[in-house]
């Protein structure tokens, strides 16, 4: 029988909501700078991948 454990870090209100913000300006950047992007790969890709998604991008 295997043993497991789990362990917990509780983090702060000011440590929450920098979390966020980061994944947050993360996220934006992938999904519209990405998108915006001069390159052609680059624009194919992230359109392609926002259709995938049923992201509207047009």
């Amino acid at each position: 029988m295997a043993a497991s454990h789990v362990s917990s870090v509780s983090l702060s209100l000011n440590d929450r909501l920098y979390a966020g913000l980061v994944a947050l300006l993360l996220g934006g950047f992938l999904v519209f700078g990405a998108g915006l992007a001069n390159s052609s790969v680059l624009h194919d890709t992230a359109h392609d991948t926002r259709h995938s998604y049923g992201f509207p991008c047009h």
